[in-house]
């Protein structure tokens, strides 16, 4: 044991940690201190031996992307009829594969030749074809369990087994976020039903709690229906500060006798989080301070609100926004029900990219649009 000084009223001792949890412990804040001292950048220092785990960071290489927007077309949408033209099924059409049990099907659609790239675009997107040359269009994807739970949550996790951290969760953890008043990665949901999988689509899992994803209902139009809660009805700000500091004061002490329990310090984080976004997030969820030319741009469907809901979390520094846009579960009548659902996200995709390129947004935001698996 190793022990404080004498108390000069009577002379006893105190046993404060056994010699192994000192020396873990002292090793430990050596390694953070040394390896600040590696950084070139002081702020990054600053950052490394920092409580806050939600400050930025920079990564381990130069990169011009700061956040991203994955656009999850939940439902599994058909890539022969989407970004995958396979012109050789015209001529199998009702007609026998070769080598292959079954008749070929092919695509309703007409494709055709868009921009300077030549890439072929559905007709179904119309409006987002005229983006063709600045989409990546990536045809190579492929899963091994085609089921919509499974498959959503290994999208979002990487696994379909185990409980595993989401992408959002591992880019904040990654990388902090640049608005402290935030959520550093939010999930939009167009309904108050939960996706298949869940909360496992957006948790932090073996990641402190701190780094999971922030679920907002944005069926409703206001602020108040989209955060629920967000404002005390019963206290002024003031009061709710005083609060807070005292039960913050009691979690601190608490976090100290247990020597920093991770589960108690994400609470600690997420209350002050949820204090700080009182103001921060009734201002970004506000649609009504865009002026109409911006609404008219977006239009008035679901995924246009969510989509300049995007924009404005991104701006204000949010890292990672994912934007639900299911609807992709097609079984029968293709042809009318695809091009319903292409609709709902064409005009306000192609609306989302002009902005973010008006905004000088757009090269450093990654935008990312697929579902979990093709048919």
């Amino acid at each position: 044991m190793y022990f404080c000084p004498e108390d000069s009223r009577n002379g006893f001792k105190y046993p404060l940690a056994s010699r192994r949890q000192f020396i873990s412990q002292l090793g430990l804040g050596m390694g953070v201190l040394g390896m600040a001292s590696l950084f070139a950048d002081d702020a990054l220092a600053e950052t490394a031996i920092s409580s806050n785990p939600l400050l930025p960071k920079k990564p381990h290489f130069p990169a011009k992307a700061k956040h991203v927007v994955h656009i999850f077309a939940q439902g599994a949408p058909s890539q022969v009829d989407t970004w995958d033209p396979k012109p050789s099924l015209i001529q199998y059409n009702g007609k026998t594969l070769p080598g292959m049990n079954g008749l070929g099907m092919a695509s309703p659609f007409k494709f055709t030749k868009r921009g300077k790239s030549g890439i072929e675009v559905s007709e179904v997107f119309s409006a987002l074809g005229e983006h063709v040359d600045d989409l990546a269009i990536i045809r190579s994807m492929y899963t091994d369990i085609p089921a919509h739970e499974p498959g959503t949550v290994m999208l979002n996790t990487g696994t379909a087994r185990f409980s595993r951290p989401s992408l959002g969760s591992w880019a904040v953890y990654g990388l902090g976020t640049e608005n402290q008043n935030m959520p550093g990665f939010i999930s939009l949901r167009p309904n108050g039903g939960m996706p298949p999988g869940g909360t496992q689509n957006w948790q932090s899992a073996f990641l402190p709690g701190v780094f999971q994803g922030t679920s907002i209902n944005t069926q409703g139009t206001s602020v108040v229906e989209m955060i629920q809660n967000i404002r005390s009805p019963f206290s002024s700000d003031g009061e709710q500060r005083r609060q807070l500091d005292l039960v913050q004061d009691l979690n601190r002490r608490q976090s100290d006798q247990m020597q920093h329990n991770p589960l108690l310090e994400a609470k600690i984080e997420a209350a002050e989080i949820a204090f700080k976004m009182q103001s921060a997030a009734t201002d970004a969820f506000d649609l009504s301070k865009e002026p109409q030319s911006i609404k008219d741009l977006y239009g008035t469907s679901s995924q246009g609100r969510q989509l300049l809901l995007a924009r404005r979390l991104i701006e204000r520094g949010v890292r990672f926004v994912q934007v639900w846009a299911g609807g992709w579960d097609h079984h029968n009548d293709l042809q009318a029900r695809l091009t319903k659902s292409a609709a709902e996200i064409d005009k306000p995709m192609a609306a989302f990219i002009t902005d973010l390129k008006q905004r000088g947004l757009l090269d450093s935001t990654v935008v990312i649009w697929g579902g979990e698996f093709g048919r």
